[in-house]
C-alpha cells in the first residue's frame, strides 16, 4: 500500500485532495497537521474521511512546519486520537507522554537527516518497546550500504516496521519497502512538492514502479550513476515491463564513484539482477566482471551488466545503438538508395564530442563501419586517451569547427536538461551537407539539434539511441525482444510530461 501524504495550508484543500486521492484509489493518507496554517481543527478533517488516515504533526527538528508550542503539539495529537484517527505518528521521544487511547494505532518513529546510524537493530528494537503498533525509521542513506542495511532490517523485524532512506541514494528503499515487508510506504501528492528528502510521487509510485505488484520474488535491475534523477531509464525499462508481464522492477541506484565497488560486492544482497551502466562507472565496473563480449573487450566500457550464476556479465549496447541509429535516420538519400560510402551509413568523417563511455563506444562503432572519426573534449588528455584506444584522430576543443566533417556527434552532457540553453557545436559553423547526432535525449530537440535542422542538416536524436541501447539491453537480461514502440512512447511521454523547451 501506497500511503499519501497531504501537506497544505488551509483546510479546505487537505479536504479536497483527500477525497480526490480517495477516488483514485488511495487507501492511506498522512494528514500532515504541521502545515495547516493557525488553529488546527483536527475534527473538521477527520469528519467523513473517505479513507484512513495518519495523522502527523511534525517540529521543525524532525522536517516538519509546526511553529507553536510543544504543548500545543501534543494536544493536536491527543485530540486526533480521542478523535478517532486511524493512526498517529509519535516521535520516539514523545510516545511516553501520549498513551494509547481507543483503536488508534501508534505509529513510533525515528528521523535522522543527516546518517544512518549504525545500530539500527539497536535502535529498533527501542522503538518497538514504546508501545508501537509499527515502527517508522526515517534516515539519511549517505552510502547505497545505508539503504541495504535497512531493507534488511525490515525483513527480518518481528513487527510491522517501515524503513526508508532519505535522499537519492535512499530511493530504493521506497519503492521496495512493501517487498521487504514494510505495510506501506510513503509517497507525496505531487511530485513539485516533497514532505521528506527524496520522497516519489504516488503517481510514479503507482504507474512507474507499479509499487503494489512487487512481491518478494520480483527480481531487481536499475540504472547505476551519479548523478540519477535524470535518468529516464526506470520510465522506460518499467513500462517495458508492465507491456511484457514480465516479474521485475527497475530502480534508480545513485552510487557516487568512489562507492561503486562496495555497491557491486554487495549486489547479491539485494538481489541484484541486472544494471545499466553510466557515468561515472562504465569503466570502473570492468573490475567486477567475470565475462565481458567482445565490443567491451575493444572498447574498454561496459553500460550493461548481467548478474548470473557463474559471475557478473559486461555488455556495450552504445556502439551497437549509436551505429544502428545514424543507420536508419540517413542510410537513404531521396530516391531510396543506399549512399555510396565504405561505411554503408552515408557518412566518411565524424566529429565525436566528448570523452566518455558514450563518446568511447560511438567512436568504436563508427571506426568499426570505416568511418575516420576525430575525437575532441575539453580536456585534451581525455580525447587523446580515446583515439589512441580506438584509433581515431584528436583535435583539441577550440578547434573543433575547423576541420570539415560529414557528422557531428555530441556525446557530451551538454543541451540535457536542465541545461537547455547550452550547445556544444556553435551554430555558425554548422553545414547544410552534415548529419548531426545528439545522443542527449533529455531533452529529444536540443539547442543543438534545434539549430542543425535551422541549417539544414539531417539529425539523429538521443531518443533513438536510448531506446536502441535500452532494448538491447532487455533482450540480455530477459531473452526475449522488447517493445521497442511502448519504450520509445514511454520515454516521449515523459519528456513531454517535463514542460521543456521544444
Amino acid at each position: 500500500m501506497i500511503c499519501v501524504g497531504i501537506g497544505r495550508g488551509r483546510h479546505r484543500h487537505v479536504i479536497a485532495e483527500h477525497k480526490f486521492l480517495a477516488e483514485q484509489g488511495v487507501g492511506l493518507v498522512e494528514l500532515r497537521l504541521d502545515y495547516i496554517q493557525g488553529p488546527v481543527q483536527v475534527k473538521r478533517l477527520l469528519k467523513d474521511r473517505p479513507c484512513p488516515v495518519i495523522v502527523t504533526c511534525r517540529r521543525a527538528a524532525d522536517g516538519g512546519r509546526w511553529e507553536q508550542s510543544e504543548e500545543a503539539r501534543l494536544l493536536v495529537l491527543r485530540t486526533a486520537i480521542v478523535e478517532g484517527a486511524d493512526y498517529v505518528d509519535l516521535e520516539d521521544d514523545i510516545a511516553a507522554a501520549v498513551p494509547r487511547f481507543g483503536a488508534t494505532k501508534r505509529i513510533i518513529s525515528h528521523h535522522d537527516f543527516h546518517k544512518t546510524p549504525t545500530d539500527l537493530t539497536g535502535l529498533h528494537r527501542r522503538l518497538a518497546g514504546l508501545d508501537a503498533d509499527i515502527v517508522k525509521i526515517a534516515t539519511m542513506a549517505n552510502q547505497s550500504t545505508d539503504t541495504l542495511r535497512m531493507l534488511e532490517l525490515m525483513h527480518s523485524a518481528t513487527i510491522p516496521t517501515i524503513g526508508l532512506c532519505m535522499g537519492d541514494i535512499g530511493t530504493p528503499s521506497r519503492v521496495l519497502a512493501g517487498r521487504y515487508g514494510a505495510p506501506f510506504t510513503y509517497a507525496t501528492f505531487n511530485d513539485d512538492r516533497v514532505l521528506a528528502p527524496g520522497q516519489i510521487g504516488w503517481r510514479q509510485m503507482r504507474d512507474v514502479y507499479r509499487y503494489d505488484s512487487i512481491p518478494p520474488a520480483t527480481k531487481i535491475y536499475g540504472v547505476v550513476a551519479d548523478p540519477v534523477g535524470h535518468s529516464l531509464s526506470p520510465v522506460v525499462h518499467n513500462a517495458a515491463l508492465a507491456a511484457t508481464g514480465i516479474d521485475a522492477v527497475y530502480l534508480p541506484f545513485r552510487v557516487p564513484g568512489e562507492q561503486i565497488d562496495a555497491f557491486l560486492d554487495s549486489a547479491g544482497k539485494w538481489p541484484l539482477a541486472g544494471l545499466s551502466v553510466t557515468i561515472p562507472h562504465k569503466q570502473r565496473v570492468l573490475a567486477h566482471a567475470t565475462h565481458q563480449d567482445d565490443l567491451v573487450r575493444s572498447i574498454g566500457a561496459a553500460n550493461t551488466l548481467a548478474f548470473r550464476s557463474d559471475g557478473i556479465a559486461a555488455f556495450n549496447t552504445d556502439a551497437t545503438a549509436a551505429v544502428e541509429s545514424l543507420r536508419s535516420s540517413i542510410i537513404d538519400d531521396e530516391e531510396g538508395h543506399e549512399t555510396a560510402t565504405k561505411s554503408g551509413l552515408g557518412i566518411r568523417t565524424a566529429l565525436v564530442l566528448g570523452a566518455g563511455g558514450a563518446a568511447r563506444a560511438v567512436a568504436f562503432g563508427l571506426r568499426e563501419r570505416n568511418v575516420e572519426v576525430t575525437v575532441t573534449a575539453r580536456t585534451l588528455d581525455h580525447a587523446q586517451r580515446i583515439a589512441k584506444e580506438v584509433g581515431c584522430k584528436v583535435v583539441e576543443w577550440d578547434s573543433r569547427h575547423r576541420i570539415p566533417q560529414d557528422c557531428i556527434i555530441n556525446a557530451t552532457p551538454v543541451g540535457m536538461h536542465p541545461d537547455v540553453n547550452d550547445t556544444p557545436f556553435p551554430k555558425s559553423h554548422l553545414q547544410s551537407y552534415m548529419v548531426v547526432f545528439d545522443t542527449v535525449y533529455n531533452p529529444e530537440n536540443t539547442l543543438l539539434i534545434k539549430e542543425a535542422r535551422a541549417v539544414g542538416c539531417r539529425t539523429v536524436t538521443g531518443v533513438d539511441m536510448f531506446v536502441r541501447q535500452a532494448a538491447h539491453q532487455f533482450k540480455i537480461w530477459h531473452g526475449s525482444n522488447a517493445p521497442e514502440s511502448v519504450m520509445r512512447d514511454a520515454l516521449k511521454r515523459a519528456t513531454a510530461s517535463a514542460k521543456l523547451p521544444d
